[in-house]
């Protein structure tokens, strides 16, 4: 997969996260068309507040993303968000989660980059970097470092939807 960056009017970026987030107790409530109707929500959130869903699975007792987020906006902001507004909307249209949780999700969730240089190649390009004339500017570059590849994550999040239905 060619690397796309995004830009805004200081920062070229390419800032992808692996999300992982569950409801309260981990109950499977995601079902009964709560999974589809969070799916749109999720999609519309990100529309709205200039963030791309590049994968998501929804499971009965977890929620995948694969995000794109504009660091100035902030990856914790997305997934508040996400959360704040989904358990809201879910629990006015789907009245029986009120009965069966005190909240929809947990405080918590599970955050990791995706794609981007090796880890050793940063470093040593970091490195390298004393020995260059360096030029300071307004804008500056915002890339994930480390973790999987972005296909194996897709590949990963792909494959939790077919394990399930075993």
């Amino acid at each position: 997969m060619n690397r796309v960056y995004h830009s805004n009017r200081n920062i070229v970026y390419s800032c992808k996260y692996h999300i992982v987030f569950c409801p309260k107790y981990r109950r499977k409530v995601l079902v009964n068309g709560v999974d589809v109707r969070l799916k749109e929500l999720i999609q519309s959130i990100a529309a709205e507040n200039h963030f791309e869903v590049i994968e998501m699975e929804i499971m009965p007792d977890h929620v995948h993303l694969l995000l794109e987020v504009d660091p100035q906006f902030g990856i914790h902001k997305a997934v508040k968000t996400i959360k704040g507004k989904t358990s809201r909307i879910l629990r006015q249209e789907f009245h029986w989660l009120t009965t069966k949780l005190p909240t929809l999700w947990t405080n918590s969730y599970f955050c990791s980059t995706v794609g981007g240089a090796p880890l050793g190649i940063v470093k040593q390009y970091i490195e390298s970097q004393k020995t260059s004339q360096s030029l300071w500017t307004n804008s500056y570059f915002c890339s994930t470092v480390g973790g999987a590849p972005l296909g194996i994550v897709k590949q990963y999040i792909e494959s939790q939807k077919t394990s399930q239905r075993k």
